[in-house]
């Protein structure tokens, strides 16, 4: 397996109006960033991914952007965003922007001239239709609820946006909006970033001729991702952009694709595609969705042996041929230890057996901010303390369907965006240190005990814990290129794997749930002379490695003889 620096790293993930206010006016900022770069460094990050911090209206909290060469102001200048890469550069991390390529802000100059006349120069850069039989072109239905269509009145037509209608989408079939496209990416790219992460970049190409979605229920709009999902065409572009700027950099590129799996993964990810070094995949998070298609809101509880079959699908078919991108949580998704651990008894160790997974899987680990010291899924009361347009859109469109107050809210607190978007809590002061001011949006209630001040000065905390993980990744590179290997498939508590590479084996087991199972070592597995390297427990004395009692929410890192 070929060794590359991207592959060795750990990457942490920043939401910036969430994570520091160095101005008071209740939005993180660049300034904010930089104050705390010593805070990453110490975890020892390799690279921040910080989300989009361009000029923009915000209503998708910056994922709409009006300049793609300009800092929100909110959030600084570009004097400021100069600075801080050559901080971060200067201790030896890498940075990684957040690119939306699919769409841009309805602000944008490119769209507001597109939208002044039908026969504009630049009408063709955006995805304009006449109505059909007195409705919208075809009927898709947008991420963000209700039509992907959104009428004109003053060119009678309708444009496309598969998320928010101040999210039109772009034409990639014009090269013209490629070719600018293709300038802005080199643009950043000799201001010295290390790489992207490409949003919603599966969605880039739409079916030819834009048919209507299959539609049994005869409902006003359908789910039609397979129309405007990895479709072929999307290759090509990715090749094309690659070929004609990415390949002159040696850069990070990992792009944003729902709706697939490993096999079709390795058409972006494979060592000969000229694509992306790897994709963020969606199966694990759709673990707890109730039916197929249903929708993230549509909840059961999750499988550990769902999980299993997941991540070693993705595991095992991409070993030696393409990359994994392993994150549990991010800010498009709830607190990982609120979904896959235990946020109420058991949040220090499910938070640690979490972090041995993430850190324990091949491929690049992604830690999203907050998830080092166990942040939680705030649970709001009331829907007025969400501010996420997903979130609003979801709530409304059900009451308006009747559905009772408390089963939306239910779902809200399970699944909003807004679970992950809720300010860093770095201490025990007014707003857990985040702002002087007012939050945009309101700190969970438990900072007082989860804060980042806490975690840095207790050796045994998540934060430590963390450090701990990365370290012994670093210093094994078994963790990174070894072959992953799943032990007892069908044990509903344990979650065992090898890794093996020619430098030796490695055994992780991880107890996923709060009850005591017995960990019993298959034949192929010699537990005599293994070393622990690392537990979320501390060690007990003349324990049978034979047959592991293992801790609520154990983890066990092995290096066997």
């Amino acid at each position: 397996m070929k060794a590359k620096w991207w592959k060795e790293s750990v990457v942490y993930q920043i939401y910036p109006s969430s994570f520091k206010d160095a101005n008071g006016d209740g939005i993180g900022d660049l300034k904010g960033i930089m104050s705390k770069l010593d805070y990453i460094k110490e975890l020892g990050v390799d690279v921040i991914w910080i989300c989009p911090i361009y000029q923009s209206p915000n209503h998708d909290n910056g994922y709409d952007i009006s300049d793609y060469c300009a800092i929100q102001p909110q959030f600084g200048t570009m004097e400021d965003f100069d600075r801080l890469l050559r901080e971060i550069h200067s201790r030896g991390m890498k940075l990684m922007m957040d690119l939306v390529l699919n769409h841009t802000s309805s602000d944008h100059p490119w769209f507001i001239e597109s939208k002044s006349s039908v026969d504009n120069p630049k009408r063709d850069y955006y995805i304009w239709r006449k109505g059909k039989n007195g409705g919208p072109p075809n009927n898709w239905e947008s991420y963000f609820s209700g039509s992907v269509w959104e009428y004109d009145a003053s060119t009678g037509e309708y444009y496309m946006h598969l998320y928010a209608k101040q999210q039109p989408d772009l034409n990639w079939d014009n090269e013209r909006v490629v070719d600018e496209l293709h300038e802005m990416v080199a643009w950043w790219l000799k201001k010295g970033v290390d790489g992207f992460r490409f949003d919603a970049v599966a969605h880039i190409v739409k079916a030819q001729g834009l048919p209507d979605g299959d539609n049994p229920n005869k409902l006003p709009t359908v789910r039609a991702y397979q129309l405007f999902s990895n479709l072929k065409r999307v290759h090509t572009l990715l090749q094309n952009l690659n070929d004609r700027v990415l390949y002159y950099y040696d850069i990070m590129t990992v792009g944003e694709t729902s709706g697939l799996g490993p096999e079709k993964a390795l058409e972006y990810v494979g060592d000969t595609r000229r694509e992306l070094n790897m994709v963020f995949q969606f199966e694990h998070m759709y673990l707890d969705a109730a039916s197929p298609g249903s929708g993230k809101w549509d909840i059961k509880s999750w499988s550990l042996l769902d999980l299993k079959k997941v991540m070693s699908q993705w595991q095992t078919v991409l070993h030696d041929k393409g990359w994994n991108a392993n994150y549990l949580g991010n800010h498009d998704q709830p607190r990982s230890v609120s979904r896959f651990g235990n946020d109420l008894q058991c949040r220090i160790p499910s938070a640690k057996m979490l972090a041995t997974f993430l850190l324990t899987l091949e491929g690049t680990p992604y830690i999203y901010q907050g998830e080092e010291i166990g942040m939680t899924n705030p649970a709001f009361d009331s829907i007025d303390d969400y501010r996420d347009v997903e979130t609003l859109n979801f709530y409304h469109e059900k009451r308006d369907q009747g559905i009772p107050e408390e089963e939306v809210m239910k779902a809200v607190r399970r699944k909003s965006r807004d679970n992950a978007r809720t300010p860093m809590q770095w201490d025990n002061t007014d707003h857990a240190g985040f702002t002087s001011g007012t939050p945009w949006i309101d700190v969970n209630s438990n900072y007082m005990e989860v804060n980042a001040a806490n975690a840095v000065k207790d050796p045994d905390s998540i934060y430590n814990y963390y450090k701990e993980m990365i370290k012994l990744r670093k210093e094994h590179p078994i963790l990174v290129y070894g072959e992953y290997h799943l032990l007892l498939p069908d044990d509903p508590d344990i979650y065992a794997y090898t890794r093996t590479s020619n430098e030796g084996t490695i055994l992780v087991i991880l107890n996923f749930y709060g009850r005591e199972p017995v960990f019993k070592a298959p034949k192929s597995i010699v537990m005599e002379g293994a070393v622990l390297l690392i537990s979320n427990y501390a060690p007990l004395k003349d324990e049978n490695t034979s047959e592991l009692v293992l801790r609520p929410y154990e983890a066990r890192v092995y290096l066997m003889s």
